[in-house]
């Protein structure tokens, strides 16, 4: 960028987020904006009057007015700020002991390796990309040539298609950003176990990596237990309890084509496929199909998509978690483990705990939570930055 940089002044009293380091500056705190700044453009950010407090991404069309990359108004925004960036994010993610049982790992995670609106998973050797804010977008072609470098790995395929991109006026896009190669079924090894992830067609990038070490916790969990797995997409959590010796495992999606991907994923291991069976069914009206044919698990697994990802779904997704959660206490024999989780960005942990009180309440269950689920290590959350902490989840015992 040359020339003087363009300014969002803030409205009086509107920098305290950015004074505790939060990134992102909302459209109501903009009292106006100085220059002609383009989609994406670094922007100064100031009170009036005041010292610049954050260099940040514009994004005129976004209620996320700007997402900041830098709080040092020194820093200059380029190419080489933003290879470092990449540089450190990859770095961690070597130290972690995670990447010594996998070969899929989460390498940027946004605002939280401050690279607000990227977001890149790593497949064995193929890269998924997401560019999901403007600012992120303006430096594409920057981020994908700092990506390759750092990684090593010469395939990028973008999955730039989340609802977001919507939300800050961009058009979604999808496709091979660098290299070429078929990608829809990366091999890929956790814990031991084989998965074949569809990173051009399954849902986020193709894999809930987030949920790694949570599902090698329901593997040491699931030895002799009968287990249900309910929105169990691609078999995650199957496939573990599988191979953690369950006696026998359900497993219920709406979706034909992920289970045909979970029936491949059980393929690619050498696990007994007699002991586990796959259900194409709404999920809602299957449980209760399955209390009404008073069938009891000893280890439920409830890991539904989001219900809401802000606050303002909130009333409505409270009452789907209250209903899965119900009947799931309903269908779990005493001394039964139930682990249920929450990606819903609009649904915190306390209301989160508060609606599974709620739900073991009516069904009339005594439980007890006996340990709290969270992300992979490879999803950080940046203190100042608490929405990143998004996955949230329960472990619980009936008495």
């Amino acid at each position: 960028m040359t020339g003087k940089a363009a300014t969002l002044l803030l409205a009086p009293g509107r920098d305290k987020s950015l004074k505790r380091r939060h990134p992102w500056v909302f459209s109501g705190a903009v009292k106006r904006v100085l220059g002609d700044p383009q989609t994406g453009e670094t922007v100064e950010v100031r009170v009036e009057g005041g010292p610049v407090l954050a260099r940040a991404a514009y994004s005129p069309s976004s209620q996320i007015r700007a997402r900041v990359w830098s709080f040092d108004e020194r820093e200059r925004i380029d190419a080489a700020f933003l290879r470092a960036r990449v540089e450190r994010a990859l770095a961690l993610r070597t130290m972690l002991p995670a990447a010594r049982n996998t070969n899929a790992m989460r390498l940027v995670h946004g605002e939280s390796d401050g690279l607000p609106g990227l977001i890149v998973d790593r497949y064995a050797d193929v890269l998924v990309a997401q560019f999901l804010s403007a600012g992120a977008e303006r430096w594409r072609e920057a981020l994908l040539d700092a990506l390759v470098e750092f990684s090593g790995f010469e395939t990028v395929y973008e999955r730039s298609d989340a609802e977001v991109r919507a939300l800050e006026g961009l058009p979604l896009r999808t496709g091979f950003a660098r290299g070429n190669r078929e990608a829809r079924r990366c091999p890929i090894v956790e814990y031991g176990l084989n998965f074949r992830v569809d990173v051009e067609q399954g849902q986020k990038t193709g894999f809930f990596l987030d949920q790694r070490e949570n599902r090698q916790r329901i593997r040491q969990l699931a030895a002799e237990r009968s287990v249900l797995d309910a929105f169990c997409y691609t078999g995650g959590f199957s496939i573990s309890a599988l191979a953690g010796g369950a006696r026998e495992v359900l497993s219920l999606d709406s979706s034909a084509a992920a289970l045909a991907g979970a029936r491949e994923n059980l393929a690619a291991n050498s696990l007994d496929a007699a002991r586990i069976s796959f259900e194409e069914a709404d999920v809602f009206s299957h449980l209760r199909t399955l209390r009404d044919r008073a069938r009891r698990y000893d280890l439920i697994i409830l890991d539904p998509p989001k219900f809401a990802p802000t606050v303002a779904q909130a009333k409505n997704a409270a009452r789907a978690y209250k209903d899965i959660n119900l009947l799931a206490f309903k269908l779990l024999n005493p001394g039964g483990l139930l682990a249920t989780f929450s990606c819903s960005g609009g649904v915190s942990a306390e209301l989160f705990q508060s609606i599974v009180a709620g739900a073991a309440l009516d069904a009339g269950a005594d439980a007890r939570i006996i340990e709290r689920f969270g992300p992979a290590p490879d999803h950080p959350v940046a203190l100042a930055f608490p929405e990143g902490d998004y996955l949230k989840g329960l472990l619980l015992v009936r008495a």
